[in-house]
């Protein structure tokens, strides 16, 4: 339930620290678009690939595609394949898909939708479902291939040339795979200076309306952007194996974040820091009692996938601020 919770949330305009030091307040965010290669590939067809789930898939044509999660949509579209798109999940905010018919929300796909658009292929992900669905869609004669999810920066390669292999683009896909990789890299050697002490980071993820309140352990998904920006993930690092864990005081006073990650969407469901400080334990945390929060956009925080420089560019900004680099 957690996953589809999460895969359901969307953009929201990013938040900065205010001059006072703790409290944010809303920055003048940058367009939610992606920023596709340039010129226009014209796919070589027709290819024959191995789907995550063990099936060998002929593609005939690449002219009608249908990716069934925001992270796939995204990586094709800035292969510059957009154009070919006929269809999005709920979680592909980014302007460019922004008129597309809905056909999946939260991995809940409508093979009905999905088949009355005619896709020459269609993109999942391992965690697509529910599987009558899949099945459904690949009865109707429809070429599906499922891709791993991605889970860390060492994914962002490999899922672009993924996904390039599967719509006849491997070209394209190696020339994104390096913009994307040079990109974080060029991120990373801007990381300032912090005296050798790195700040302790806890990934949260609340839904004041749903009541969730969950703290990210080594499952979570944010662990290597946070050792990326140079921080230390402390829920992994207090002992938390899984992805979450229902947030406890006990929990979070062991491990003692310096600052709080969330997604923005949520930020904004328990009324900001003020609300965010009220969770149990928050404010007897480094953190709640410096009022020290990072927030980033739902819909790209997690994706991994040609944006993530950006997502880590937005952590180290509001991490650190201004300052040398190391």
């Amino acid at each position: 339930m957690l996953a589809l919770a999460i895969a359901a949330t969307g953009c929201a305009n990013q938040e900065a620290p205010d001059e006072a030091g703790g409290t944010q307040r809303p920055a003048q965010a940058a367009a939610d678009r992606v920023e596709p290669l340039a010129g226009r590939p014209e796919p070589a067809m027709p290819v024959t690939v191995d789907s995550a789930d063990g099936r060998r898939v002929t593609i005939e044509n690449a002219d009608r595609v249908v990716p069934l999660t925001g992270s796939l949509n995204e990586i094709v579209f800035t292969l510059g394949l957009g154009d070919r798109v006929v269809a999005r999940d709920i979680t592909a905010t980014f302007q460019q898909a922004e008129k597309l018919p809905v056909v999946t929300r939260a991995h809940d796909v409508s093979a009905e939708s999905v088949l009355s658009l005619r896709p020459s292929v269609v993109l999942a992900e391992s965690g697509t479902g529910p599987a009558e669905a899949i099945g459904q869609i690949r009865d109707a004669g429809i070429p599906l291939v499922v891709v791993e999810p991605a889970k860390s920066l060492a994914d962002v390669g490999r899922r672009i040339e993924r996904v390039a292999a599967v719509l006849g683009v491997e070209e394209r896909g190696a020339e994104l795979k390096q913009r994307t990789e040079e990109r974080i890299a060029a991120v990373q050697e801007k990381i300032p200076a912090h005296g050798g002490e790195k700040p302790r980071v806890a990934f949260l993820y609340v839904r004041g309306s749903a009541a969730v309140y969950l703290i990210g352990g080594a499952e979570s998904g944010a662990v290597s952007l946070l050792e990326a920006a140079g921080a230390v993930d402390a829920g992994k690092e207090s002992g938390l194996t899984k992805d979450f864990t229902p947030i406890t005081s006990e929990a979070l006073v062991k491990a003692a974040p310096d600052a709080i990650l969330v997604m923005t969407k949520g930020l904004e469901s328990v009324d900001g820091i003020d609300g965010l400080v009220k969770i149990p334990g928050v404010a007897q945390t480094p953190a709640g009692m410096d009022r020290r929060v990072v927030s980033v956009a739902d819909g790209v925080l997690l994706n991994y996938g040609p944006r993530t420089d950006q997502v880590l560019a937005t952590i180290v900004e509001q991490l650190y601020g201004s300052g040398d680099a190391a």
